[in-house]
């Protein structure tokens, strides 16, 4: 395997499958299998998931929510995405932790730095949820900064897109797709990977990215193998 330590961030449409809200059993049935495979190779993982199945605290901010209580909000999707996700793996035999940046004794670890890289050490999937803990912070950012905090490899942000292209491929046919792409270039097209925050803490930490296709089999362990699968971001 190319990388030995991945951080996985999923967005929380990903597990609607083809529903219009809230989660879909198939998919996580489907995610579990495909991080199975790599688990069984000796890849150690920790895996981040955003809450807009859920609740997106920006979208009930525009409606006139307070920021932070709609922001609160969608940590606990967060955590309502992670438990769900570590059911999935468990029924796929798979040993897993979560972990919150919200304290929530009763369902999820708190987020200890020592404690998670140990858990992966022993071959556990450690998954993050409540973001950051803080509001104004979006699970791109708590993804970026927990790979950070655990030392892994690489970023690999599953999606529904195959990779980063110029412009929206479902929107655009013209569309065209980069396999590498540099930090720089990515800032100076104006191109859409991560917000802003996420994306140049990864930057500032010398921390590649790949943007894939999650939802087709067998990607995640191309990935993880170094076939060239997706778009890589790096300096």
């Amino acid at each position: 395997m190319k990388y030995k330590r991945i951080l996985l961030k999923l967005s929380g449409e990903a597990l609607m499958g083809d529903r219009q809200y809230g989660i879909d059993p198939k998919r996580l049935a489907e995610y579990a299998h495909e991080i199975k495979q790599i688990t069984e190779k000796g890849v150690q993982i920790a895996i981040v998931i955003g809450g807009g199945n859920i609740f997106r605290g920006v979208a009930g901010a525009s409606k006139g929510m307070d920021r932070v209580q709609a922001d609160h909000m969608g940590m606990l999707a967060t955590v309502i995405n992670g438990l769900a996700l570590q059911s999935a793996l468990e029924d796929a035999e798979i040993p897993t932790r979560l972990q919150s940046a919200v304290k929530i004794n009763e369902v999820a670890e708190p987020f200890i730095r020592r404690r998670a890289m140990r858990h992966m050490e022993k071959g556990r999937v450690v998954i993050f949820g409540g973001g950051t803990g803080n509001p104004y912070f979006t699970t791109d950012s708590a993804a970026v900064l927990r790979a950070i905090e655990i030392n892994a490899d690489v970023i690999l942000k599953g999606t529904r897109v195959d990779g980063i292209y110029t412009s929206d491929p479902e929107k655009n046919a013209d569309a065209t797709k980069f396999d590498f792409i540099s930090f720089d270039d990515v800032l100076r097209k104006g191109l859409k990977v991560m917000d802003t925050t996420a994306f140049t803490l990864s930057q500032e930490n010398e921390l590649p990215i790949i943007v894939f296709d999650m939802n087709k089999a067998g990607n995640l362990l191309k990935v993880v193998s170094g076939e060239p699968v997706g778009t890589q971001v790096n300096l």
